[in-house]
């Protein structure tokens, strides 16, 4: 990814082949295609907006599993989520880049390629920690497979976890073929596998927080993180060749990419090494801030469905000389719980 790139608007171009990147925004696996070469795994979106019609709670919504890739227009696989796979939402409520509030989803699959979920609550240094325990929330929550979304409620929380229709917009193709952008959105037909936690604001503490998701993957030496992200796109276009180190990696430690961060920045949008330097601190540590009782707004608070992320870090990567790819929201997307849209194929 760090391949020199002469500076200005002809030249921010050079990418990955088109042959390598996947249907996720982040192509972030080996040679940009799934992580573990397990699409489940493919952490591609994390939003976080109050509860519509409700300023007393919260919505957190992390994608994974893409369902096709640029080049293989097959599905990946129907099962949404890995049985070996961890997906969790980290929440760091004292601003020291280090998880104070965890919340882990563990699925199982049933006969019938039904497959069941459950989501843990876990606090404190635990949290911070690399495991499946915690304070059960969520019991066997069944897993929508269908255009029908199974929600789950348990007190002050509602659940879902299944197929949905993609969320995230952004002229991939154009991407890929030198920045050329044609305002033609790749992911408007495509679906995704999400997971949307309905919680109180109060139990994400009194204070803004910062937010963080990762998938992890069960080994025989225990759970191995495979991918984690806030802020999108920005593990695709900017750790380059320690893009593998960046994904394992703890916010907490984002610092040792900085240098990485300004190296990539100074070749795409033509920065100065110093103010290079000064855009790479504020990607990083990669953390979403959020305080739930402001309205949510990318990249300043939290991420709704319809801000235009990939707007926003284009203007950053090339230093202002791309505003845009000229597509914007999808239309489908619901005025209530789980707000995604449904899936457009069906995944039974």
């Amino acid at each position: 990814m760090q391949a020199p790139i002469t500076p200005g608007l002809d030249r921010v171009n050079q990418f990955p082949a088109q042959e390598h990147m996947t249907m996720s925004h982040h192509y972030s696996g080996p040679n940009f295609g799934f992580p573990r070469a397990d699409a489940r795994l493919d952490l591609t979106d994390l939003y976080a907006f109050p509860k519509p019609g409700d300023v007393e709670k919260s919505i957190l919504i992390m994608n994974v599993h893409p369902s096709s890739t640029v080049i293989d227009p097959e599905p990946t696989t129907d099962e949404p989520f890995s049985p070996d796979g961890l997906y969790e939402i980290k929440i760091d409520t004292n601003g020291d880049a280090v998880a104070d509030i965890a919340y882990r989803v563990r699925v199982s699959s049933l006969p019938g390629a039904m497959q069941i979920a459950t989501v843990r609550r876990v606090e404190g240094a635990l949290a911070a920690g690399t495991d499946d325990g915690g304070e059960v929330v969520f019991l066997e929550a069944p897993v929508s497979t269908g255009r029908g979304a199974q929600v789950t409620e348990a007190g002050d929380y509602r659940f879902f976890a299944g197929w949905r229709s993609e969320a995230f917009f952004f002229d991939t193709l154009g991407a890929v073929n030198d920045l050329h952008f044609t305002g033609t959105d790749f992911f408007s037909d495509k679906d995704v596998c999400s997971i949307v936690l309905e919680l109180p604001n109060s139990a994400l503490g009194t204070k803004p927080v910062g937010l963080w998701a990762r998938t992890l993957h069960k080994q025989s030496e225990g759970w191995v993180q495979v991918e984690r992200g806030a802020r999108p796109q920005q593990a695709v276009f900017l750790p380059g060749e320690q893009q593998e180190a960046y994904l394992a990696g703890q916010p907490a430690d984002d610092a040792r990419f900085v240098a990485t961060f300004a190296h990539a920045l100074e070749h795409t949008g033509g920065y100065r090494p110093d103010e290079a330097e000064r855009v790479a601190r504020t990607l990083l540590p990669d953390i979403m801030p959020y305080d739930p009782r402001r309205p949510a707004s990318f990249p300043e608070n939290g991420r709704t469905l319809t801000d235009d992320a990939a707007d926003a870090f284009m203007a950053i990567l090339t230093n202002g000389k791309l505003a845009g790819d000229g597509v914007g929201p999808h239309g489908d997307l619901l005025a209530e719980f789980p707000y995604l849209g449904p899936p457009h194929d069906a995944h039974d």
